[in-house]
């Protein structure tokens, strides 16, 4: 496995703490309302069986979802350093034939999976941070009408200050968190100290009998036990920020032992005083320390926001630059940090989403009937895809891969299943926001073919159109022309109209192709290729990974085209196409009104490629899909 960092100590503990800040958010602040879910949303007595066998559930799901499954085994299935569910794709796609049954398999899962992805980011902010404000009922229940609107502005606080980044902020977030983590363990430990029968449960023998005694009710209960392990996908996803050896030490040696011992509090709580079902998490901790707990708790899941609201930008991202999501404006908030972007359109989607939720659900118990849905689906989806990685690329035995794959497949389904009941009491949200989703990628994906199938009926070859300028030259201006074109061996449709309109060729002429590897970053020494076709006439091919800023001025500013690059005697011409739907062959019309509307609003060729707006001239052009 390509290993990002250096292994050296000081190095990993660094990327640990920071990891610490970012990766565990989502999962670390689930001891807030798991357990209350599990035995207040289910009525479940409060009896040793039941809450033993309820802890030996959740550890279980801890070690075999996230410690095996994700730190053990999915981390292993890198794409150069970076993890996630497209980088699981991409990594994919380049080991199955074009056109195959299973390239347009891995497509629809890769589709599905960054769209529960998003579903899964509306409801992560609106549940932990409600969460984290109800602790304020604990010691004033009167401040009960003013839990909604203080939630609400924390987090449309949030969404505003994306615009300005969080580089200084976010050097916070590991001492927070490890605070967080700290204060979890403590409190759990104290705990069980008064009732340390409970340590009982990390047997699975409690959590078979559980299964046993309640039949049917024991499988519905799943549905709660899951949020324990939602965020689990979040340590594979940003595994290229901080590399596999911190998250995983960070995991085993800190995190793992801070939630189990927390859980672990909960429950002998619970067996002590049973009235704590109404909030365990706030009733572990002394009165006193009641309201600090409150402030803490409140840090944290904005932190665990902010973690899964950057996660959004990186997908969609990753999305665009794969070819399957339309241009965004993509804005960069560190000079430093690569990472560190902003895609308004994504943010305040996302801050209306949030707000909609928080309005609609009104409190986390009612969020939680909604969450759980989109993180098991795409736990199902992240097992078929790294079962694939075993057989094809790690070159396990058929007999080996499938059997792997089944057994974590039936835990995926196990806690699918007993969510999909979730559905008519709010899971239909994150579905409904997961299609919607799904819809448009796929509709931009199949639309991007159709214009590229339609261009290249009309499109004349390159090299013929090049040498007949040579015998029949016509007159040639000072200075240079870039002409984009997503066609290397195609005339682009704006030198045809330029030619034809201004009746001038420029001196310099640079057909220019933007090429997306299906890796995270291409090396510098790759970035370009560059051919000459006759003098003063240069096809260059500029790579970027699904991870690269793509700055194409700087790319050509390294061009060695036989003189520098003056950005003030460049012209980039690009042709714009009016789409009109039809109808016949293609997609379907309203399909193609959807497509057609996407590329409208895309962001323009220049915002995107950070081209300067006056050095651009557009040439539009009609073309029925």
């Amino acid at each position: 496995m390509n290993q990002p960092y250096p292994e050296n100590s000081s190095t990993t503990r660094a990327l640990a703490l920071g990891a610490l800040g970012v990766v565990f958010g989502d999962i670390g602040t689930s001891p807030l309302y798991t357990m209350k879910e599990v035995f207040g949303g289910h009525h479940l007595a409060l009896s040793q069986d039941n809450v033993l066998g309820i802890l030996s559930l959740i550890f279980w799901s801890l070690m075999l979802v996230v410690s095996l499954k994700y730190v053990s085994v999915m981390m292993r299935a890198d794409n150069k350093g970076e993890g996630g569910i497209l980088a699981l794709l991409s990594l994919l796609q380049g080991h199955a034939p074009l056109g195959s049954r299973t390239r347009w398999f891995l497509m629809s899962l890769g589709f599905l999976g960054a769209s529960l992805f998003f579903g899964d980011t509306l409801i992560t902010p609106a549940i932990s941070v409600l969460s984290a404000v109800e602790g304020l009922e604990i010691g004033a229940p009167a401040l009960h009408p003013f839990i909604v609107p203080l939630a609400l502005g924390i987090l449309v606080g949030l969404f505003i200050i994306q615009q300005h980044g969080t580089a200084s902020i976010g050097k916070l977030f590991g001492p927070v968190m490890l605070v967080w983590f700290g204060v979890l363990g403590l409190l759990g430990t104290l705990s069980i100290f008064q009732h340390p029968q409970v340590l009982a449960a990390l047997l699975p023998i409690h959590a078979l009998h559980f299964f046993a005694a309640h039949g049917t009710a024991s499988f519905l209960i799943l549905g709660a036990v899951v949020l324990a392990i939602t965020g689990a996908e979040a340590l594979y996803a940003d595994m290229g920020h901080f590399g596999s050896r911190p998250i995983r030490l960070i995991w085993f040696a800190f995190v793992l032992p801070a939630l189990v011992l927390n859980y672990f509090g909960q429950g002998a709580l619970l067996l002590t005083n049973p009235e704590a079902v109404r909030n365990p998490f706030y009733m572990l901790a002394p009165q006193w320390a009641l309201y600090p707990m409150i402030g803490l708790a409140t840090a944290a899941t904005v932190i665990a926001s902010q973690a899964v609201i950057s996660g959004a930008f990186s997908v969609t991202r990753q999305a665009i630059q794969m070819g399957y999501a339309p241009r965004l404006i993509i804005r960069h908030t560190s000079a430093t940090e690569a990472g560190q972007i902003y895609i308004p359109f994504v943010n305040w989607t996302l801050a209306i989403g949030v707000a909609l939720l928080v309005l609609g659900f009104q409190s986390s118990s009612n969020l939680a009937a909604a969450y759980g849905i989109a993180v098991t689906a795409t736990f199902a989806i992240d097992t078929l895809l790294v079962g694939l990685v075993m057989h094809v690329l790690w070159g396990f035995g058929r007999g080996l891969t499938l059997a792997a794959t089944l057994i974590f497949l039936t835990v995926d389904l196990a806690f699918f299943g007993a969510n999909v009941v979730k559905i008519p009491d709010g899971g239909w949200f994150p579905l409904m926001a997961a299609l919607i989703i799904f819809t448009l990628l796929v509709t931009w994906k199949r639309g991007r073919e159709i214009v590229m199938l339609r261009l290249g009926e009309k499109a004349l070859p390159l090299g013929p159109f090049v040498r007949s300028l040579l015998e029949n030259p016509p007159i040639r201006v000072p200075g240079t022309a870039v002409f984009m074109t997503s066609e290397s061996k195609a005339v682009p449709s704006a030198l045809l109209h330029n030619l034809k309109h201004n009746k001038v060729l420029h001196e310099r002429v640079v057909i220019l192709k933007v090429r997306y590897a299906e890796v995270p970053y291409v090396p510098a020494d790759l970035r370009l290729e560059l051919e000459k076709l006759a003098e003063g006439f240069y096809h260059v091919v500029v790579r970027y990974g699904f991870m690269d800023d793509i700055d194409i001025p700087k790319a050509l500013s390294e061009c060695p085209c036989g003189m520098a690059f003056d950005m003030m005697d460049t012209t980039f011409f690009f042709s714009r196409e009016n789409l009109i739907p039809t109808h016949g062959e293609g997609m379907s019309l309203w399909r193609e009104h959807i497509f057609a509307a996407m590329a409208r609003n895309a962001a323009s060729p220049m915002t995107f490629f950070q081209i300067p707006a006056n050095r651009v001239v557009e040439l539009g052009a009609q073309l029925e899909i």
